[in-house]
């Protein structure tokens, strides 16, 4: 029974952590997937809000696990899918946007943006500097741990970009530019730590229940 207990706090503890990535609480996450850590979604929030009140650009992240594209199709195929998703993604994103798009099983990273914005940010420069290298990053994080990481490096990349170019110098709610790729690692594996232990926690609970 007090086991029982036990695993039932686990759960809503776990929803309570779940809960706050949907979209409809979070307007700068559009995705509904549980792919990057809540506090990290709230540090998105922060961000995006600054960047929207100071240069009236909207930066969005679209993080998902899979985009549902069957793993046989052919390259082509896979290509034309992702982009009409990703056309259709945008259709609906309230101008000037900047989107980072990332689909973890099909390993597909990208940053698109309305015209106005195409001369402000640096796509490459973010993508090759800021996401891709803490996604491919080999050390003990869990992926959605460095998801998380690689989502809120590039975001800030992004905002400060914006502002930088709208006469921002320093955006109040940013990271620091000091060691902003370890930091991030750091501060996301803080975020995650408590709710890893939850889940680990419960699985010990339930494989003492069994015996």
């Amino acid at each position: 029974m007090r086991a029982l207990k036990i695993l039932k706090i686990a759960v809503f503890s776990l929803l309570f952590f779940l809960i706050p990535l949907n979209a409809s609480i979070n307007k700068y996450v559009i995705s509904d997937d549980v792919v990057i850590d809540t506090r990290t979604a709230q540090k998105i929030l922060e961000i995006g809000s600054e960047v929207k009140s100071k240069t009236n650009v909207n930066i969005y992240v679209n993080a998902k696990t899979t985009l549902g594209i069957d793993k046989e199709i052919p390259t082509k195929e896979k290509l034309e899918f992702i982009k009409n998703y990703e056309t259709q993604l945008v259709s609906k994103l309230e101008k000037p946007y900047v989107l980072l798009n990332i689909a973890l099983e099909q390993t597909h990273v990208n940053i698109l943006m309305s015209k106005d914005i195409e001369k402000i940010i640096d796509k490459n420069n973010i993508l090759n500097g800021y996401v891709v290298p803490l996604l491919a990053s080999k050390d003990k994080n869990t992926l959605f741990t460095k998801v998380s990481a690689a989502v809120l490096n590039g975001y800030d990349e992004i905002a400060d970009q914006i502002a930088k170019a709208n006469g921002v110098e320093k955006l109040e709610t940013g990271i620091p530019d000091s060691g902003k790729t370890a930091g991030t690692i750091w501060k996301v594996f803080m975020y995650t730590i408590v709710l890893g232990g939850i889940i680990l926690y419960t699985f010990a609970v339930l494989r003492t229940k069994k015996k």
